[in-house]
Formats: structure tokens, sequence, C-alpha cells
């Protein structure tokens, strides 16, 4: 066994693929998505921010504290249009001649005698996540609003210092107790193990398909079974080269996301992310990397018993495709918002590690659900391996 794994390790080290997936690929992918997930994000919030909205005001003389401030506002244009039908309005919007309507309705006045309450409309499209028109106009309108109530309520002998105490008679002071890591965590502990367990199984694929389906393609399988060593011993030296490149990719994953971290962490100016970044510990990342330990094998011994059924190189890099989704399944599902760690759970493999890693960051982890989730993903991978090991047995499955 020992010598089918050296022989194995020996031949996957002299191959530059293998140095690409299981090292420069998990040292370079984390400052370059993250940098590019950053760069991204930062330049659409700023563009939007700074993005000027055409619009087109129907009856502004009877609102015109209103309509002066949207014409000074930095982020409003105002452009003519003889339109007044709503359902006009929205077609010229789709055509893009402006992007908002302001319709003030007809019977509306400023007058502090006047107390009806008055509907106005507002028509615009709002399919953009990040919707700054509805952010912009609402600040507007609130500001408007209140000088109206503060005219109305003194017009009716309210003093301006009673206003606030009248409209919102309870004033709440919300107090968190989640510490700045657990909020930090919480957003992205997801994102941490998406990518972390994908790497793994790549650490795991090509090795995997090489030893299996390259072996058959290169003729050399048949010369290593008719060697003086059972079966048993040449697929757990094979499965323990794999793992050893899975595992390798996740320790290497893991040092990299610890200290990438550190080096974002401190140089953000954000202190939230710079105290959440010093606070994960070592002690976390070995948790982290305990977690994918198992997983990693489960990979390892799935991969291999499909590198070993395939014909081909080839036809092995078509099995990976579907079985990529399927573990990209259970962790969207941990990606889903309100999906908390719980009992249930911790039974789900992939699911499971992956929201025990995002507890970790977090640092609410439950050391007993952690072992319980540690020990099912043991007996998972055990269960792989034996099937593995009974699959190389098995003539039809090396020689179809």
């Amino acid at each position: 066994m020992w010598q089918v794994y050296l022989k194995e390790l020996t031949e996957l080290l002299r191959d530059k693929k293998t140095m690409f997936f299981v090292i420069l690929l998990p040292i370079l992918v984390f400052p370059v998505l993250f940098g590019i997930m950053g760069l991204v994000v930062a330049n659409v919030a700023k563009n939007a921010e700074a993005e000027e909205h055409r619009y087109v005001i129907i009856n502004a003389e009877k609102a015109p504290e209103l309509a002066e401030a949207l014409f000074y506002h930095k982020n409003f244009k105002k452009v003519e249009s003889d339109l007044t039908d709503p359902e006009a309005l929205k077609q010229a919007i789709r055509d893009n001649k402006f992007d908002l309507a302001i319709i003030i309705a007809d019977d509306f006045s400023a007058d502090v005698a006047n107390l009806a309450q008055s509907q106005w409309t507002v028509i615009y499209n709002m399919s953009s996540q990040l919707d700054m028109i509805d952010k912009y106009f609402n600040q507007l309108l609130r500001d408007y609003s209140k000088k109206l109530q503060l005219a109305k309520l003194e017009s009716l002998g309210v003093s301006a210092d009673k206003v606030d105490a009248l409209l919102q008679p309870v004033k709440l002071e919300k107090v968190n107790t989640a510490e700045s890591r657990e909020n930090l965590g919480e957003k992205i502990g997801g994102f941490v193990a998406y990518i972390l367990i994908p790497l793994c199984l790549v650490g795991c694929s090509y090795p995997a398909v090489d030893i299996g389906a390259g072996e058959k393609e290169r003729g050399t399988l048949e010369t290593l079974l008719i060697c003086p060593i059972s079966r048993t011993s040449i697929v757990l030296g094979k499965f323990l080269t794999v793992l050893t490149t899975g595992l390798a990719s996740a320790l290497i994953t893991v040092t990299s996301f610890g200290g990438w971290g550190y080096v974002i962490g401190s140089l953000m100016s954000v202190d939230i992310v710079a105290k959440t970044m010093s606070t994960l510990g070592v002690a976390d990342l070995l948790l982290i990397l305990m977690m994918l330990l198992p997983l990693s094998a489960i990979f390892a011994a799935l991969l291999l018993s499909l590198s070993i059924y395939a014909r081909s190189f080839k036809e092995a890099q078509n099995y990976i495709g579907p079985l990529s989704m399927i573990v990209f399944m259970p962790l969207i599902v941990a990606l889903m918002p309100g999906v908390e760690l719980t009992w249930a759970m911790a039974m789900l493999p992939i699911a499971n590690v992956a929201l025990a890693i995002k507890e970790l960051i977090k640092g609410t982890m439950d050391i007993a659900m952690l072992l319980v989730i540690f020990g099912s993903t043991v007996v998972i991978a055990g269960a792989m391996l034996a099937f593995c090991v009974s699959w190389f047995q098995k003539e039809k499955v090396l020689f179809r």
C-alpha cells in the first residue's frame, strides 16, 4: 500500500498541473477573488450613488418647496414632458425618456388649514437592487412632510418642542447583544465555506482522474495489477494519494484564508473587519481544517470511484461536472437567508460542514454539535472508502 502511495505521489509531484491545482490555486484564489469582488461591489455602489436620475413632476406648483428641493438635488435632473396620464408616463419610462415620474394629487394643498390626507403617485423602475431613486426621493419627501407636520401642528397650538412627543410617544433604543465578530461572521461565513469546500473538491479532482482513468489510458493499470500486491492495497494507496492532495489543498486553503484575512483586516479602515479577523485565532482555523479533513476523504473516495469506473480521462472529467453540481446544492442551501445550524441541519452532508464553518467564524459554535457533525462526516467517509475498495475488486469496472 505504501509503495503504491509513494509511487503515485511522486508522479503527481512531477506534474505541473497538480502543483497548480493543489498549491497555487488556494494561495491565489483568496486575494484575487476577494479583491475583484470588493472592487466590483465598491464600483457598482459608487456609480449608483453618483448616478443622475431624470424626472418629471406633475402639479409642481402645488408643492413648490418639494419641487425646488428636487431641482437642486445633485442626483436628480428635471426634464420637460407634456404627459400626465400614468400609463403614458409608465411607457415613457420603459422607453428611457426619463427615470422617475411624480404625480402630485390635484386636491393637495400645503395650507396649514388643510388636514386631509393626500395620495401622490411615484412611477419608476423598481427592479434594481440598489434602489437609489427610492432612497433619495423618500428622504426629500420625509423632510418635506416633516415641515408640513410642524406647520400644521403649530397652527393647532402644539409647540415645536412637543411635536416629536406627539408624533412618536415611545422612542426605542436598540441594543445589539451580538458582538462585531458575530455580525460580520453572519455576513461572510457562508461565503467562506462556499469557497473552501469547492477548493477541496478541486484539490482531489485532478489527481483522482489521473491515477484512475489516466492509468487506463496509459496502459499502466494492467502492469500494476499483476504486481504481487493485493487490490485492496492498490486502491488504498491510490486513495491516500488523492486524500493527501485534498488535505494539502485544504491546509493551504485554510492557511491562505487566515493569512490573507489578517492582511486584509489590518489594511482595511473598518475597525469591525480588523477586529473580527484578529479574533479569529489559530484554534478556530484548526477547527475549520478539522471539519475539512473527513469531507476531503469523502471527495477522494467518491472521485476515485468515478475515475476507476470511467473508460478514459475525458469520460472521468465528464462525471465531475454533475458531481460538482451535487456538491454546490447543499452549499447554496447553507447560504440561504434564515438557514441556521440545528440538529436537523447537522445531519445534512456538506451543508452541515458549511454551516459549522460559518458558526466557527462567528464564534458561536456548539462543541457538542461540532463533534456530531465531525463524527457523521467520518462515518460517511468510511462508507465511501469501503465502497471504493469493493468497486475496485470488480473486473467489469476495471476493464469496461
